[in-house]
C-alpha cells in the first residue's frame, strides 16, 4: 500500500511538473507574442506619426518638410510680405555644411533665402524647427554657387541640399517701422543687391521683382513721378534724401536693363525715363534708351542717343560699335526703301503705258478708260512726290 501511494505521488508530482512547464511555456508564448504586438504597434505609431510630421509640398518629392520640433499651439505663421528671424543650416548630400546663418532677417516672398526655403517659410510656425529637402530646382539649379565668378563651387550644379531651419519670429511691419533712412535704406540694397545676383544668374523675372521691391523703399512718390520725397512724413535730411535718390536712380536703371533683356520695351522706357527726368545726360541711361528705341525699331532715334553718349563719354566703346553698327544698317534701310519706291514707280509707269494703249480701243470704253488713266497718273506722281522729297531733302 505504501509502495503504491509512493508511486501515486511520485506520478503526480511527475504530472505537475509536467503541467507547470506547458504552463510556463504558453505564458512565454502569449508575453513574446505581447510584446511583438506592441513592437509592431508602436513601430506603426512611428511611421504614422512620421508621416504626419512629413509635408511633401508640391507632390513630386522635390521639396519635403518634416518637423523635428512642434510650435506651441498658439503659436502663428508668417505671411508673404512679413518680416522673418530664422536661423538655419544647409548641408549637402554628403554632410558638408555649405550654408549657415543666425538670427538672419528677410521678407517673406523676397527670394532672400534659396527659393526652397522660401516657400516652406508660411508653413513654419513661430518656434518650430524643420528639415527641409530641396531638390535642385528649388536650390541653386544646373548653375550651382561659386565663391565668386571664377572661383570654386561652394554648391555645385544639381545639387541635393538639406535645411534645419528654425523660425524665430515674425512680424508685419507698420510705416512707423519704416520711417528711418537706416531701415529704407537697408532694405532697398538688400532687394537690390539680391536682384543683381539673380540678373547675373539670367534669371531676369526674379530680377524684376526684387528691383520692383526695392524701390517699394526707395522710391516713395506712389507712382507720381514729378512728385518729390515727403521728408517731413519719412523725416529724412537732405543729405539723406540725396542719398536715397541716387541710390533709386540706380535701381531704375538695373530695372530698364533688365527689361530690355525680356523685351519688354515699353516698361523699360518708363524705368529709363525716370532716371533722365532728374539726371538728363545720365549716359547709362541715355545708352539704354538708344537700346530700347532700336528694339521698338526707330533706328534714327536710337542713332542720336548712342552719337550723345559717344560724345558724353568718348571712351565708351560699346556705344561706339553701336552707333556703326546701325549706321550701317540705317543705310540698308534707306537702300531697300529706294529699291521699293523704284519698283512702285516703274509699276506705276507700266500701268500708264497701258492704259494709253486701250485708250486706242473704240470710244465705248473711252470714258473707263480716261477715269483708269487719271488714277494711275494720281498715284504715279504721289510716288514720284514722295520719292523726290525723301532723297532729294
Amino acid at each position: 500500500m505504501d509502495t503504491e501511494k509512493s508511486s501515486s505521488s511520485s506520478f503526480e508530482d511527475l504530472t505537475n511538473a509536467e503541467d507547470t512547464k506547458d504552463i510556463r511555456k504558453v505564458t512565454a508564448e502569449a508575453a513574446a507574442e505581447e510584446t511583438s504586438a506592441a513592437t509592431t504597434l508602436v513601430g506603426d505609431e512611428g511611421e504614422e506619426a512620421e508621416r504626419e510630421s512629413e509635408c511633401d509640398i508640391l507632390g513630386n518629392k522635390q521639396l519635403i518638410k518634416r518637423i523635428i520640433k512642434k510650435a506651441p499651439e498658439e503659436a502663428k505663421s508668417p505671411s508673404r510680405g512679413e518680416l522673418v528671424t530664422i536661423s538655419f543650416t544647409g548641408k549637402l548630400e554628403d554632410g558638408k555644411v555649405v550654408e549657415e546663418e543666425k538670427n538672419f532677417q528677410c521678407h517673406v516672398g523676397d527670394y532672400e533665402v534659396v527659393q526652397g526655403l522660401d516657400m516652406v517659410l508660411p508653413m513654419l510656425k513661430v518656434g518650430e524647427v524643420a528639415q527641409v529637402l530641396v531638390n535642385p530646382r528649388f536650390g541653386y539649379g544646373t548653375l550651382g554657387l561659386k565663391k565668386d565668378n571664377d572661383g570654386d563651387y561652394i554648391v555645385p550644379p544639381n545639387a541635393h541640399l538639406t535645411y534645419e531651419i528654425e523660425l524665430l519670429d515674425c512680424k508685419y511691419e507698420e510705416f512707423a517701422d519704416l520711417k528711418t533712412f537706416e531701415v529704407i535704406r537697408k532694405y532697398g540694397t538688400r532687394k537690390k543687391e539680391r536682384a543683381n545676383y539673380f540678373f547675373k544668374r539670367l534669371e531676369y523675372n526674379t530680377a524684376i521683382h526684387l528691383y520692383r521691391r526695392a524701390l517699394d523703399y526707395l522710391d516713395t512718390r506712389d507712382g507720381d513721378p514729378e512728385s518729390e520725397f515727403d521728408k517731413e512724413d519719412l523725416q529724412l535730411s537732405n543729405s539723406e534724401t540725396q542719398a536715397i535718390l541716387d541710390d533709386r536712380l540706380i535701381v531704375y536703371n538695373n530695372l530698364a536693363m533688365t527689361q530690355i533683356k525680356i523685351s519688354a520695351f515699353d516698361a523699360a522706357l518708363k524705368s529709363v525715363e525716370n532716371v533722365l527726368r532728374c539726371q538728363p545726360n545720365n549716359p547709362k541711361a541715355l545708352y539704354r534708351k538708344g537700346r530700347i528705341l532700336e528694339g521698338k525699331n526707330d533706328t534714327q532715334g536710337a542713332i542720336k542717343l548712342f552719337q550723345k553718349v559717344a560724345t558724353l563719354e568718348p571712351e565708351n566703346r560699346g556705344a561706339q560699335q553701336d552707333l556703326a553698327r546701325l549706321f550701317i544698317k540705317a543705310r540698308r534701310d534707306q537702300h531697300n526703301e529706294k529699291e521699293m519706291y523704284q519698283k512702285m514707280l516703274g509699276q506705276a509707269k507700266k500701268m500708264e503705258q497701258k492704259t494709253a494703249a486701250r485708250q486706242k480701243q473704240p470710244l465705248v470704253e473711252n470714258s473707263k478708260l480716261k477715269l483708269l488713266g487719271y488714277l494711275m497718273g494720281s498715284i504715279l506722281i504721289g510716288v514720284a512726290g514722295v520719292a523726290i522729297y525723301r532723297y532729294k531733302y
